[in-house]
């Protein structure tokens, strides 16, 4: 993301002292409330079929610059959120060299089949995989999720939603569409199963997880995330890199464990024919509004929102750490052996769509920069102004 006027970094290890993230761009005068920010990681931490990381970390952002008196400065965000379990491994990863204890270093030598282990070694010529799987973490994401709590908060200011929903865990799928209130209503549950607006094929969707608990294994799923209130103009179809679509694919893949997205009903698209698949373009000429029929495209034409809501579906492969271990090969001996196995989850689907939201919402901040640009939010409402009041006379 570094080529956009927004963007963002984080960085820290799984088990490191904390995880720190920098976004840059964002206007000044935007309301920030750390109630809000501290919700959205919660419901990171939600859903059945977590691990024992949850039980121990309460996610909690602290705000070290960039925001004053509850709005943002103009300046770089900076953000830390401290892991608890840091004062279990301080003796492990310590950040000078150091006379290790005994049993103190906990090596990764049976690289697990799916993540990055073998493959980050290998790269960085390590010997054995535990840098790797500290960074490679989903852990990460904890900060990724700051930071989209940052840009929902600027895309709010102009009635821009972003939510998401569990549509499949397993061999279990949502047979309907969601309306934008049922994810509302989604969000603002205290207490998460699996993040499926349907209570029936949520309780079916529990049990596909129950069947992996009990056999050792692990199982993926399929999150939508849906943005309310787009406007159309967003993205452009100018150059492949500016295509909003492709934008948000890359955003979405960027996720850990996710292996595809897809951006409306590409999927159902690609088995039909083009005159059941297109969204039919209306006119209403008391209301002077173009319309659409549907919303296979997911919101996006060439690149270019189209007013309508985008939506976005990543697909999570199971967790590569399982409790019922895969072949591997032991990296000193270079012997078969079964992989290793660290303290992990055995679905993630709900908290997969949260940092969903995350990415998706900065992408899209991203874009409204990038269209109606502004260094306060009073000079980016202005522009959006002037362009909203264009689309009515067109």
């Amino acid at each position: 993301m570094n080529n956009h006027m927004l963007r963002f970094e984080t960085a820290g290890e799984s088990h490191g002292e904390c995880l720190v993230a920098i976004l840059t761009g964002l206007p000044a005068n935007i309301p920030i409330s750390l109630d809000f920010l501290n919700r959205q990681l919660w419901r990171r931490q939600q859903g059945y079929g977590r691990g024992g990381r949850m039980k121990i970390e309460t996610d909690r952002v602290r705000v070290v610059s960039g925001v004053r008196h509850s709005k943002t400065i103009g300046s770089p965000i900076a953000i830390i959120i401290e892991n608890s379990d840091w004062k279990n491994w301080t003796s492990t990863l310590p950040v000078e060299a150091q006379d290790g204890e005994p049993g103190k270093e906990k090596p990764v030598h049976r690289p697990r089949p799916g993540h990055a282990d073998l493959a980050g070694a290998v790269k960085y010529n390590f010997p054995e995989a535990r840098y790797i799987l500290e960074r490679a973490s989903a852990r990460e994401t904890t900060a990724r999720v700051a930071m989209g709590a940052l840009a929902k908060s600027f895309l709010r200011e102009f009635g821009i939603g972003v939510l998401s929903h569990v549509v499949g865990v397993g061999p279990v799928s949502l047979q309907r569409t969601a309306t934008w209130d049922e994810l509302v209503a989604l969000s603002e549950r205290n207490e998460v199963l699996l993040g499926c607006v349907d209570i029936e094929t949520e309780q079916r969707m529990k049990d596909a997880v129950d069947h992996a608990y009990r056999t050792g294994d692990t199982v993926g799923g399929i999150f939508e995330v849906v943005a309310h209130g787009v406007p159309a103009g967003l993205g452009s179809h100018i150059a492949w890199d500016t295509r909003l679509d492709g934008r948000l694919a890359q955003a979405i893949v960027s996720i850990q464990a996710v292996k595809g997205a897809e951006i409306g009903f590409a999927e159902e698209g690609a088995q039909s024919y083009g005159s059941a698949v297109q969204d039919t373009i209306h006119y209403d000429k008391a209301e002077r509004q173009f319309s659409r029929g549907s919303n296979r495209a997911g919101g996006i034409e060439g690149g270019i929102t189209n007013g309508q809501d985008v939506v976005v579906r990543g697909f999570l492969k199971p967790i590569s750490t399982l409790r019922r271990p895969l072949e591997s090969v032991d990296l000193p001996t270079r012997d078969p052996a079964l992989a290793a196995y660290e303290r992990s989850d055995v679905a993630v689907v709900p908290a997969a769509g949260v940092i969903g939201e995350a990415m998706v919402a900065l992408v899209l901040a991203q874009a409204f920069l990038e269209k109606f640009g502004g260094d306060s939010l009073g000079e980016t409402t202005r522009n959006f102004e002037g362009y909203q009041a264009q689309v009515r006379s067109y």
